[in-house]
């Protein structure tokens, strides 16, 4: 006589539960943000170099993203990708970028070039002249799971299709569009990261304005449903009472990731940027660094309970909101910045 089912009945007695109100399945998906500091020759105090740096940002990138990258299907067997991550990182240098994809490929660290899988790739230029020069904001992805569609760069500046300061912006920056097309399901999304600027309000103004506007005509382009599902991910250089971050909220074209996930249910820290003193740069710490989804009405309502009631045609499920340490016992900082991830799932 058995007494408690199978572990496969179980799983799908819970599955049969999770999307008991809905015939639509859903794919799990992690998205990182992570502004890993640019490789600097005059590094600030308790700044290390970033060749102490990367084994501990590589370390973290791994440990959010295993299992999601395409890899752990067992040989032979139909793809199933039922779980994938998406990274979107911000001031990455040209060297870093190659020493973070030669990683994750797991290729020799002397290989020079920008790597184009096999477990990971990526989309975005230097920011200074379209190629190499300059941070990048790329957005890696798992070329096992999606196919990259589409994808363009656009400049915060007067003149966004081309490399340019924009009004008081202190460096130039940009937004980096990718549009990915899930393999098995066929699902697109269309992922954003950005990296706005951190001195001018003005620019910081006009640039969600470029943002909002560059999404939703990329999102009209590219869809084949009737509404494409859109998250953007980044440093906005500013607070939840500042302008940048009220001038999307107000759009109601985007809504902050966290605002889905009850405060009992959050995990980890609070603050995004710490800089690396912290009693000189208690002033400039916050929660800077976020995850949008949209477009719209697409963000579910749900009560985060088993059997969740997933209105209308909704299209993301909000799952978690999780801000990472970025310093552990031995003292070294992977970055000024912590790595905040959202886990997400979304509906066909």
């Amino acid at each position: 006589m058995q007494l408690w089912p199978s572990l496969s009945q179980a799983a799908s007695t819970f599955q049969l539960q999770f999307f008991s109100n809905t015939s639509r399945p859903a794919f799990h998906l992690r998205i990182l943000t992570f502004n890993i500091r640019y490789a600097t020759d005059s590094p600030f105090t308790n700044e290390k170099p970033w060749a102490e740096r990367v084994p501990r940002v590589l370390n973290q990138i791994q440990h959010e993203t295993r299992f999601t990258d395409g890899t752990s299907t067992a040989p032979g067997s139909p793809p199933q990708h039922s779980a994938a991550s998406i990274i979107c990182l911000q001031e990455v240098l040209h060297s870093q970028l190659i020493d973070l994809l030669n990683s994750l490929n797991e290729l020799p660290s002397s290989n020079d070039q920008l790597a184009d899988g096999p477990i990971w790739a990526h989309v975005g230029v230097g920011r200074d002249d379209g190629h190499q020069k300059g941070e990048y904001s790329p957005i890696l992805y798992p070329v096992i799971v999606f196919k990259l569609i589409h994808t363009e760069t656009i400049w915060l500046s007067p003149t966004p299709e081309k490399p340019s300061l924009g009004w008081d912006a202190g460096s130039i920056r940009l937004l980096t569009i990718a549009v990915l097309e899930h393999r098995v399901t066929g699902r697109r999304i269309l992922a954003s990261t950005t990296h706005l600027d951190n001195e001018g309000s003005k620019s910081r103004e006009h640039s969600v304005s470029i943002i909002l506007d560059s999404l939703k005509r990329v999102a009209k382009d590219w869809s084949t449903e009737d509404v494409l599902p859109v998250f953007l991910a980044g440093d906005f250089n500013s607070f939840p009472t500042q302008e940048a971050y009220l001038d999307m909220a107000k759009s109601e074209y985007v809504y902050d990731l966290r605002d889905s996930v009850p405060e009992g249910r959050r995990y980890g820290e609070d603050i995004t940027f710490t800089g690396f003193q912290k009693e000189k740069w208690s002033d400039e710490q916050g929660r800077i660094d976020f995850i949008w989804l949209g477009p719209g009405d697409a963000v579910c309502k749900h009560d985060h309970g088993v059997k969740e009631e997933v209105e209308g045609s909704c299209q993301w499920i909000v799952d978690g909101y999780t801000v990472l340490p970025n310093v552990f016992d031995d003292g070294v900082y992977l970055s000024d910045h912590r790595c905040v991830v959202g886990d997400v799932r979304l509906l066909n």
